[in-house]
């Protein structure tokens, strides 16, 4: 029994020990902490997401320094990763490390964030007088803009964000040493501020003056996406005809980005399928599908809505597939049902889909187009009767269709004698006895039909294998 307790008196001890040692060494590491460390960080900044930025900055100084635009796109694309983790007191830091407190250009750029009490000043191991001494980097003033810009627009501050895209375009015009890809990105943001603002037309000048620098200056990527904005500018409030004026005049260059030769396309078809150049458009619009990258789901529905459109104008049935494709389904549920209702050539279905979903065309800016295919719903419904009748009146045509005009038979005689001279039915009008004659069915391979497809499918793949060949070329240039 004695025993017993002395063994158990030894363990006890030698656990206070050990406990004892244990503490020892934690006071000891944090005394050495607090001694190394600088101030504790605020508890609302990610000490995580500010070192990011701290390597993005030494990223754009370092291209800027070596003139190395392959760091400056790396440091764009850190950026839009952290776009949804940035918040007020992570920027005032960042502000603080990468232009210095005091400064006259903190100063400016920090004016637009909006300072609360609780957001205290944070450590960032730099003391003033490194911080006056340091020598900024233009390419970084820019990007200090332009990471405060971005955080105005997802805060939805948009006349906060107006001002500061007004003053970091006046800066970046009095700088000569700033890359084209963080020019090019300052300018989008720019005119995405006015946009959201409903302000567009106000900038449409000055967008102008910056297309004409950069042609002076052979600055193509700035080219490209001055050009594609001016574009958007027009079209937002449907200035087509200027705006293929501009295209048609703007000086072309060789295209550098990917996304913005998309936009360019896509923008090309929209003024080629107002202007009923419906061919073209559809080579335009189903280039920008292909080319788009499939992450950007949202460029992606807008190509395709357009595309169902313009085969929906050319007489066409998209096929099945367009309307399956993966998270566009629900998107494109009215253009479905809308060409369905072609598809059948039922008026009356047609009218029906176009005023269930008037607002969605309407958003999307369709209706106008909504209301051309009218026609092409009469005609397939005409060809679908002309070959589903040898002879039938033109009263009953005109119950058929649901025409809704004052003189149902006169019109539907009208539309006939139209439809034949066009040569969308092949048939003859029987004016005496007031019907419709259909011919005879010929072979489909008699005529040059098959051949004309087969051509076109020709082209297309032809012109597939000349843009991969540029492409690869292209590409062994930059290595």
């Amino acid at each position: 029994m004695e025993l017993l307790v002395v063994i158990s008196v030894f363990y006890i001890s030698m656990v206070i020990v050990l406990i004892s040692q244990v503490f020892f060494k934690m006071n000891r590491v944090i005394k050495i902490g607090d001694q190394s460390a600088p101030s504790v960080y605020d508890c609302s900044v990610d000490p995580s997401v500010l070192q990011d930025l701290k390597e993005i900055a030494s990223l754009i100084k370092s291209g800027a320094y070596n003139s190395e635009v392959r760091k400056i796109y790396r440091a764009m694309r850190l950026t839009m990763k952290l776009r949804k983790k940035l918040k007020g007191p992570i920027l005032s830091a960042f502000l603080n490390y990468a232009l210095g407190p005091g400064s006259e250009v903190h100063a400016r750029v920090s004016s637009y964030m909006s300072q609360d009490r609780h957001d205290n000043q944070v450590d960032v191991e730099m003391s003033e007088t490194e911080a006056r001494s340091k020598s900024l980097v233009p390419e970084l003033e820019i990007y200090c803009y332009l990471l405060v810009l971005i955080f105005l627009i997802d805060q939805k501050k948009y006349n906060e964000a107006k001002a500061c895209s007004s003053e970091s375009i006046t800066r970046l015009k009095s700088m000569n040493s700033t890359t084209a890809v963080l020019a090019s990105r300052l300018y989008f943001y720019y005119s995405l501020s006015y946009e959201l603002a409903g302000d567009l037309a106000e900038i449409r000048g000055n967008l102008l003056a910056l297309y004409r620098s950069a042609t002076v200056r052979h600055n193509k990527l700035s080219q490209e996406t001055l050009l594609n904005l001016l574009l958007r500018n027009y079209l937002h409030y449907n200035l087509y005809d200027q705006a293929e004026k501009f295209r048609s005049k703007a000086h072309q260059v060789e295209a550098l980005s990917n996304q913005q030769f998309c936009r360019y396309l896509f923008y090309q078809g929209k003024i080629k399928t107002i202007q009923l150049e419906y061919t073209d458009a559809k080579d335009s619009l189903l280039q920008a599908a292909q080319k788009g990258p499939m992450s950007a789901v949202g460029f992606q529905i807008q190509c395709n809505k357009w595309v169902i459109i313009v085969h929906l104008l050319l007489g066409e049935i998209p096929e099945r597939t367009i309307f399956t494709q993966k998270r566009m389904e629900k998107a494109l549920r009215p253009y479905l049902e809308l060409t369905n209702a072609i598809r059948i050539g039922d008026l009356e279905l047609f009218r029906t889909v176009a005023e269930k979903f008037s607002s969605t065309f309407s958003q999307d800016r369709t209706s106008n187009l909504v209301i051309r295919l009218r026609q092409n719903v009469i005609r397939t419904g005409l060809r679908n009767i002309s070959t589903s009748y040898s002879r039938i009146s033109l009263a009953d045509i005109a119950k058929k269709l649901n025409l809704d005009f004052e003189n149902p038979v006169d019109d539907a005689e009208n539309i006939v004698a139209k439809a034949i001279r066009d040569g969308a039915i092949d048939a003859t009008l029987d004016h005496a006895n007031g019907s419709l004659v259909s011919k005879a069915n010929g072979d489909v391979y008699s005529t040059n039909e098959p051949q004309l497809a087969f051509d076109s499918r020709i082209a297309f793949c032809l012109n597939m294998h000349n843009e991969a060949v540029l492409a690869s070329i292209s590409r062994k240039f930059e290595k």
